[in-house]
């Protein structure tokens, strides 16, 4: 499942691709866990299905303090079981899905015994729209209120590139990758018929290493010379 991945970020390419305007903003060039970066969702009821382009943060916060300690793992919301679990099913039931912009995402790959960040993206410099479910929730660690968002998954054990990935045994699994003519169906049809979205992306795909570069550490300070003691005249 995808923990990382590159946002679109810049007007341009958000209007080309997916046909919305948006404000310009500071936001990491990679997006984790937490991090701030933007998703297009339906404006309110009114404005013509038109769509518009928020900043939230990776992730649903989990609904209950017990859960908190999983934190951060609920930027992906599987398909199997979005509309039963407490942190999702509002938002699924209500119909707060959303498009989530994305130029490539990473994934694992344990091919040589150790997991290998690669990249997966489309060819023709194309973004990706990711399917997703959001909300508006009060951070409890802030105390302020913003947008949350969450990627929607589905089983890739016997997709062509994505089943190579993640570690062995692990079930295999990859984000919803809609069609560009989908994007409207996806954000304004029923609950009911939402599922009929969840389908393996078909398209070729070009994936690559791009291992995560280490961390330089933070320099120590060299230890102050030693004072030498005042031996007075004699």
């Amino acid at each position: 499942m995808c923990a990382n991945y590159r946002p679109v970020t810049t007007e341009d390419r958000m209007l080309t691709f997916f046909g919305v305007e948006r404000e310009p903003h500071e936001i990491p060039v990679d997006a984790w866990p937490g991090y701030l970066a933007p998703f297009n969702r339906l404006a309110e009821p009114g404005s013509g299905n038109k769509r518009i382009a928020e900043i939230g943060q990776f992730g649903l916060l989990p609904a209950f303090g017990a859960e908190m300690a999983r934190g951060k793992r609920l930027h992906n919301a599987r398909s199997e079981t979005v509309a039963r679990l407490a942190s999702f099913r509002d938002s699924w039931r209500e119909g707060r899905r959303c498009i989530i912009p994305a130029e490539w995402i990473y994934e694992p790959n344990w091919a040589s015994g150790k997991p290998v960040r690669w990249r997966i993206e489309q060819a023709g410099n194309i973004p990706f729209g990711i399917a997703g479910i959001y909300k508006w929730d009060r951070d409890r660690k802030d105390d302020v209120e913003k947008w949350f968002f969450s990627m929607l998954t589905i089983n890739a054990d016997d997709h062509p590139v994505f089943s190579r990935f993640h570690a062995p045994g692990d079930e295999k699994r990859s984000v919803v990758i809609l069609k560009p003519q989908d994007y409207e169906g996806w954000l304004t049809c029923s609950v009911q018929d939402a599922p009929r979205y969840f389908v393996p992306w078909e398209g070729p795909l070009e994936a690559t290493p791009d291992p995560v570069e280490p961390r330089v550490p933070k320099a120590k300070k060299p230890p102050e010379p030693p004072r030498l003691e005042d031996p007075g005249l004699f």
